[in-house]
């Protein structure tokens, strides 16, 4: 029954911020921004090295971002 009334509570919870325009959820680790500019230096051809130098974004999150 406790289980039903804490699933209730978190419900209500994130209906209320809903609503008054927060963000749900987990933090955006790495701006989209960021990620587009990782994309330009990537097609103008730098290595993961030296994006991630200029970006902040560490290099396996660049390649995950960058693949395909």
């Amino acid at each position: 029954m406790e289980r039903t009334f804490t699933a209730e509570r978190a419900a209500h919870a994130r209906a209320v911020a809903e609503a008054a325009g927060r963000r749900i959820g987990r933090p955006v680790a790495h701006p989209a921004d960021k990620i587009e500019y990782a994309r330009l230096l990537k097609g103008q051809g730098a290595s993961y090295g030296e994006i991630s130098t200029k970006t902040g974004i560490p290099k396996t999150s660049l390649h995950r971002y960058l693949q395909g």
